[in-house]
């Protein structure tokens, strides 16, 4: 998968993420890439551990999956961090 390719993978992960954690996350297109490019980073090695495979293709369903649960993983530790620095 080339560059651009990750970073859309990452840009529609996250807001994949964004759509199924409940609340508002606040954060434009570009936090919601860098959360999906990083979860998608960290599905891939979680996959490798788990499943000996990280990342495949782009239409992989499985790289799709892992790329939306590290991104749900990613976006509930930022949430996290976020509203305790507000309080």
């Amino acid at each position: 998968m080339g560059f651009l390719g990750f970073l859309l993978l990452g840009l529609i992960a996250g807001a994949i993420a964004k759509a199924i954690l409940p609340g508002r996350q606040g954060g434009g297109w570009l936090v919601t890439l860098l959360l999906g490019v990083v979860g998608a980073i960290l599905g891939g090695w979680i996959g490798s551990l788990i499943f000996g495979g990280g990342l495949g293709d782009f239409f992989d369903l499985r790289t799709w999956l892992l790329s939306i649960l590290g991104a749900v993983i990613v976006l509930a530790i930022f949430g996290a961090v976020t509203r305790r620095s507000r309080v």
